[in-house]
């Protein structure tokens, strides 16, 4: 199958394998993330603070914080791209809360944790973002500013992140969230690197 520009267009099954993939790997970045007490920007970020503060999963409140922004994907980006954002992030979910099941740390250094962390992290939404997904939220929002406006998707989410870290001084100890801001510098080093408005042409 192809484009209409001619390049080879992604088919279903790699689509998927993509989609799983991808959201494994941000389950397995996340579920390290909480084992520490560490943070994240976004959507996810938020859904962390919750998971923190009241007894609610990361994945039910990540499920349910995504809600909203659907209609700013169904409206900017269209039906393919919101049907498998809504796929990967009902993944997240779904991994976030199995994962714990079959992976137990017994002692994880907050520093390497947040760096390998946000590394796993990176690299799944980079493997979304090549199949025309994304894990909803702010997401959405930095990468129809990418295809509109050339804006470094890696450089908007790193803003919006720290931000999101700032204001969880009152949840999680100061020391974490320095941590933290680490780790999201590693995660968003990933996708500013490797993801450049324009770089992919195949969806």
């Amino acid at each position: 199958m192809s484009s209409k520009n001619g390049v080879a267009k992604h088919s279903f099954l790699e689509d998927i394998q993509a989609m799983v993939i991808g959201t494994l790997l941000v389950s397995l970045g996340v579920t390290i993330y909480g084992e520490v007490g560490l943070l994240t920007g976004g959507t996810a970020g938020l859904a962390f603070l919750a998971q923190y503060s009241t007894s609610l999963s990361f994945g039910t409140v990540f499920f349910i914080i995504n809600l909203p922004f659907y209609w700013l994907s169904i409206k900017q980006m269209g039906w393919e791209f919101t049907g498998k954002t809504f796929f990967s992030v009902f993944l997240v979910s779904f991994f976030s809360e199995m994962t714990p099941n079959f992976i137990h740390f017994e002692e994880i250094n907050s520093l390497y944790a947040s760096v390998v962390g946000g590394f796993l992290i990176g690299a799944g939404f980079l493997m979304l973002f090549r199949h025309n997904a994304s894990l909803g939220g702010l997401n959405i929002l930095a990468r129809y500013l990418a295809h509109t406006r050339g804006i470094s998707m890696g450089k908007f989410q790193m803003c919006v992140d720290s931000a999101v870290i700032f204001l969880s001084i009152f949840t999680v100890d100061w020391t974490l969230i320095v941590v933290s801001i680490i780790g999201a510098v590693a995660l968003n080093s990933i996708i500013a690197v490797n993801h450049k408005p324009g770089r992919y042409n195949v969806t």
